[in-house]
């Protein structure tokens, strides 16, 4: 078959397989209208979006971008104050998160590597690849953390409980789109 066959081809199908409905969700979120003056915001440094900073017991968060602002697709915080501890080492089902550090060292685990990371550095953890982090060293690390899709990690964030067993932390993180895999690695006992 002829690419140009095959192009003509495959472009005629794509309404018969049900990707018209997918490619044109894809068009229309792109197509959103352009951000008005009201809609716009400037989020000041070390300050939260809503100016509600959330405590995880091993840093802060501060949420930079909202997941309503970008039609679901990213959701963009700010970790200050991470000391030597971190998330349990798991995986989100359907999203990437990207990982910059802005000072301090942290250090990471996505999938079987190990790996330290200073200011100006950055880490991609693919979907459904297991990751973990904790801040090293004898100063708290500051990273920006992006969540592409946004998923649930805005309510997950929001979500106040604290699972104490491994059954409950396996079923928090299922709630959220996530899977629990173990204990972070880079926590004490």
């Amino acid at each position: 078959m002829r690419r140009r066959t095959f192009l003509k081809t495959a472009a005629a199908m794509l309404p018969c397989a049900g990707l018209h409905d997918v490619v044109s969700g894809y068009t229309h979120a792109e197509a959103a209208a352009p951000p008005t003056a009201d809609s716009l915001h400037v989020v000041g440094a070390g300050e939260d979006r809503f100016r509600q900073p959330i405590s995880t017991g091993f840093s802060t968060m501060l949420f930079k971008v909202a997941t309503n602002e970008t039609a679901g697709g990213l959701f963009l915080i700010e970790h200050k104050n991470l000391v030597n501890a971190g998330p349990a080492l798991h995986l989100h089902v359907a999203q990437e998160e990207w990982f910059c550090v802005v000072e301090g060292r942290v250090a990471f685990q996505v999938g079987e590597q190990r790996f330290e990371l200073g200011p100006g550095e950055s880490v991609l953890a693919p979907r459904r690849v297991p990751h973990a982090f904790a801040g090293t060293g004898s100063t708290p690390a500051h990273m920006l953390i992006a969540f592409s899709p946004a998923g649930q990690m805005e309510a997950c964030f929001r979500d106040g409980s604290s699972p104490h067993s491994a059954a409950e932390r396996a079923a928090f993180f299922r709630r959220y789109g996530m899977e629990y895999v173990g204990p972070s690695p880079f926590n004490r006992p």
